[in-house]
């Protein structure tokens, strides 16, 4: 039945696809949890009002996060082939795609997480503060839990973009899903093979959705 349905379809790419998929999005939505938690507290701490308002600073970071957050991903994939080929030595496969996904990626998080910082009671943080509490203790005891289950939601948008942008990646040789519909799929007409290859890239979306959802309301206390 499914040989019928689907005549052009190989199975054991469908997998390789999805498995290739699935380690991108999974590295480069680490590296850009860390990266963006980063920057993201670098922005709320040197943002006017902030422990440590620093204008020059701030602006200089806000800066570098809005230019490479305004890029268009696959532009920033040609520009970054230089880069890409330094790091990982070559241009092509999925570790090839990790860098564009990560540089892409990371400033748009960046926001997510000062925004929801901001967020944060300042009753709260001033308490923190005249308790005489470190700057470790207020980041990772205060200001991250009582932002979590924003910065849980803001991460899994970001992991649906990162699924988005491998799919684009993989139209120039990344591997991946994008890679299976565009090379088997579109260029060679077989309509069966993009279709689900699309379908697979739907279910996973859903899927980061629907944990992501679960995780942001068991955090959120109010």
């Amino acid at each position: 039945m499914a040989e019928e349905l689907f005549p052009h379809l190989k199975w054991d790419q469908l997998l390789a696809a999805t498995q290739e998929t699935l380690y991108m999005t999974a590295l480069s939505g680490v590296a850009t949890f860390v990266l963006g938690v980063a920057l993201g507290l670098a922005l709320f701490l040197t943002a006017r009002g902030g422990l440590f308002h620093n204008r020059a600073v701030y602006s200089a970071i806000s800066l570098v996060v809005n230019i490479f957050r305004s890029i268009p991903f696959i532009i920033l994939i040609v520009l970054l082939i230089p880069f890409t080929k330094a790091m990982v030595g070559t241009i092509l496969g999925a570790n090839a795609a990790l860098p564009a996904l990560i540089v892409g990626a990371a400033p748009f998080y960046a926001r997510l997480v000062e925004i929801a910082l901001r967020e944060v009671d300042k009753g709260v943080i001033e308490a923190t503060r005249s308790m005489g509490a470190r700057l470790s203790t207020l980041i990772f005891r205060v200001l991250l839990p009582e932002s979590s289950p924003a910065l849980v939601s803001g991460i899994t948008v970001t992991l649906i973009a990162l699924v988005s942008y491998s799919a684009m990646a993989g139209v120039i040789g990344a591997g991946g899903l994008g890679n299976l519909a565009y090379l088997e799929g579109f260029q060679r007409n077989h309509s069966d093979v993009t279709l689900v290859a699309t379908v697979t890239i739907l279910l996973i979306v859903f899927i980061i959705q629907l944990c992501g959802d679960v995780i942001t309301s068991l955090l959120d206390k109010r």
